[in-house]
């Protein structure tokens, strides 16, 4: 009789291990059971369940229309798949910028109603009493500086950011502070490799980069690009593992042909 061997689940102690011993991080976005638990079992350590759902689930041109019970929706299916990955949360926008205390709530309610580990959340100082009160909850924070993408209109653009020396000074701060403050990690989207390592050398918390470079404490891509179903987006940073596109495409034309021919279902696929 074969002994199931245990599944350890990775938590924030794991990912801070992880940074001392010089190991990688591995990240990749979920948004249902069934590519949940394929990240999962292939060994992702954290599943962020993001609020790019809002693009590549529901067809937004941003990742603003997504709600905080959609969220929790996404959040739940991925919960029921991953017996091993830490799940993050992204708090979506609207339900922590307005005040601490709705900042607070919103977490409560993705923590109690999905079963997630952690939330995430965008920005530095202007939600640093957000992200103290949801710390002093018990709740994990991970933070996202760089390209925040819920703050695309005040940008207006996707472009590279804190490439001018004041934005990558307040940058360094931010990071400083959400450290200070007990974040567990942070998000660096989309600024200069070299800003990527010095932040990243600066903190005891590990740090995970989308198009920042290669001294990040780990990586993070949405699942949907690098798998090569979503065709339109081409950033530098990503790099693509599959074409599920053109894959998913031909299967879906051949079974159409199979089906128009008669050929589906044969003899070996009826009762």
């Amino acid at each position: 009789m074969s002994v199931q061997k245990e599944i350890k689940r990775v938590t924030v102690h794991v990912l801070r291990a992880l940074k001392s011993q010089g190991e990688k991080i591995t990240m990749l976005t979920g948004y249902d059971y069934s590519l949940a638990r394929i990240l999962d079992e292939a060994g992702v350590e954290v599943i962020l369940v993001g609020d790019s759902a809002s693009n590549v689930m529901a067809g937004h041109e941003t990742t603003l229309p997504i709600t905080l019970d959609q969220m929790i929706y996404h959040a739940s299916s991925v919960v029921r798949a991953a017996k091993r990955a830490l799940i993050v949360v992204d708090l979506p926008f609207g339900s922590y910028q307005g005040s601490s205390r709705v900042a607070l709530e919103s977490a409560i309610r993705i923590m109690k109603e999905s079963g997630a580990h952690a939330v995430k959340l965008e920005g530095g100082s202007e939600v640093a009493e957000s992200v103290k009160r949801i710390l002093s909850a018990g709740i994990p924070v991970m933070g996202h500086l760089g390209l925040t993408p819920q703050s695309i209109y005040k940008f207006g653009t996707y472009q590279v950011r804190a490439k001018e020396l004041e934005e990558a000074e307040k940058l360094k701060k931010d990071a400083k502070l959400l450290e200070e403050l007990g974040c567990f990690s942070i998000v660096l989207e989309k600024i200069p490799a070299q800003l990527g390592k010095e932040v990243s050398e600066s903190l005891r918390i590990p740090t995970i980069g989308i198009g920042a470079g290669p001294h990040c404490d780990g990586q993070v891509l949405v699942t949907h690009d690098m798998l090569g179903i979503t065709k339109e987006f081409k950033p530098r940073f990503l790099r693509r593992y599959l074409d599920l596109d053109e894959l998913i495409t031909g299967a879906v034309q051949q079974y159409c042909s199979d089906v128009k021919s008669g050929d589906f279902p044969n003899e070996n696929e009826q009762y």
